[in-house]
């Protein structure tokens, strides 16, 4: 049997750790000794319902480092994304040292990392045996996020700071920091339809992955709501990362929803993503029912249509029930996301504005076009069941496992 370390990008998200956990939770039920590392509280709750260990923040100082979240929002690729993040040398270097002081407390024979950048440095220097697995926009092969624009010229990059890290402890440089994420074995979650790499990416692709306990069911009210008007799931994520409005915010979800949709003849379902609902939302339409946390899959298959805002994982969970949605991308990451959905046939988008208050804001009148829409018009429906069926051919969680025990046989 082998030791497993799977790390993520701590973002306060359910994204990674629901592609994360399912491969996981395989590899612990064939008797693997498995941990998982991410502090940030909403994949806490859901690696605690997964019944997996998640390992302790080893007591090392980190120092602060403000990310620029408007240039996170906006970023042309993953190396443009990672800039903001990893621009403070002295942060670089201490997270540095608490994923190396990780890896050694925990001694894995295998890291298996999404998006973390710093985590896959250590494993290079502490000479641990790498497995990514990633949306194909974070790869380095990928075309970026704004694939259908020009790439502007001096984007920034944290390439610079990364390298200064990693030659002090005897490492070659990179070119671009998102070199450093493939792993020596590089998995995809999706398809090529809808994670698209060149040829000569050194992948596999494992199709969609989503978190779902095997004993899961929907609560009881959702028995209740009347078959015969439609349900929606109105699923936001993290409504909000600071105080105030951030550019990465995805309130504006449930704003528009309400706008759109209150007292209407729909029934609506929404979801936080263990995530707590912001407080101007004290009282809901007749027609809402909140809850935190709702299994994904489970919950895809018995709504007519999903409106989220475009992360990767809320697109692969809608995808392979065959579900059509609505999108409302946050950042420029979601609509390279949603634009698959759309393209695919399986969806809408309604792209947001920022008002002079920072805040996001969407046009009532066209989400409420859009959502009537994607409801009415088969052609939505059978363009999801159709990425669904395309998608079965794939193993997902199962068969990264398979490929993952292959690799640490191997290795």
């Amino acid at each position: 049997m082998s030791k497993f370390l799977f790390t993520m990008w701590p973002a306060n998200d359910l994204g990674l750790p629901s592609r994360l956990v399912p491969i996981a939770r395989c590899l612990a039920d064939r008797g693997h000794d498995v941990a998982t590392f991410n502090p940030a509280p909403a994949p806490t709750k859901l690696i605690a319902d997964a019944g997996l260990a998640n390992l302790p923040m080893p007591a090392l100082p980190v120092p602060t480092s403000m990310i620029d979240l408007h240039e996170a929002s906006i970023a042309w690729d993953a190396e443009h994304l990672l800039a903001p993040c990893y621009k403070d040398e002295a942060f670089v270097s201490s997270l540095t040292a608490v994923h190396l002081d990780l890896l050694r407390d925990y001694a894995p024979d295998i890291v298996v990392d999404s998006f973390e950048l710093l985590s896959c440095l250590a494993a290079r220097i502490a000479n641990v045996p790498l497995v990514s697995v990633l949306q194909g926009s974070f790869h380095p092969a990928s075309r970026g996020f704004l694939w259908w624009t020009e790439r502007p010229a001096d984007l920034p990059s944290a390439a610079a700071v990364v390298n200064k890290v990693a030659a002090g402890y005897g490492l070659e440089p990179e070119t671009r920091c998102v070199d450093r994420l493939a792993g020596d074995l590089s998995l995809i979650v999706g398809t090529p339809e809808t994670d698209p790499l060149p040829a000569t990416a050194q992948v596999e692709y494992v199709g969609p992955i989503a978190w779902q306990r095997a004993d899961a069911v929907l609560p009881d009210w959702i028995a209740t709501l009347d078959r015969d008007r439609p349900l929606i799931w109105v699923y936001s994520g993290n409504p909000r990362y600071g105080e105030g409005a951030t550019p990465i915010d995805s309130i504006v979800i449930i704003r528009a929803a309400i706008a759109a949709l209150a007292d209407t003849s729909f029934h609506v379902a929404l979801t936080t993503g263990h995530q707590e609902l912001p407080s101007e939302f004290t009282t809901l339409p007749a027609n809402f029912h909140h809850a935190a946390y709702l299994p994904g899959p489970a919950m895809a298959k018995r709504c007519d249509l999903m409106v989220h805002h475009g992360g990767h994982g809320s697109v692969m969970t809608g995808l392979m029930a065959g579900t059509p949605a609505v999108i409302v991308p946050t950042i420029a990451e979601r609509e390279c996301n949603a634009r698959a959905v759309f393209d695919a046939g399986a969806g809408e988008i309604v792209t947001p504005t920022t008002g002079q208050d920072g805040e996001k804001e969407v046009n009532a009148a066209e989400f409420r076009a859009k959502v009537e829409r994607a409801l009415q018009e088969i052609s939505y429906r059978r363009g999801a069941q159709r990425v669904a069926e395309s998608m079965r051919k794939y193993g997902g969680a199962q068969q990264a496992a398979d490929r993952i025990e292959q690799f640490a046989r191997n290795a």
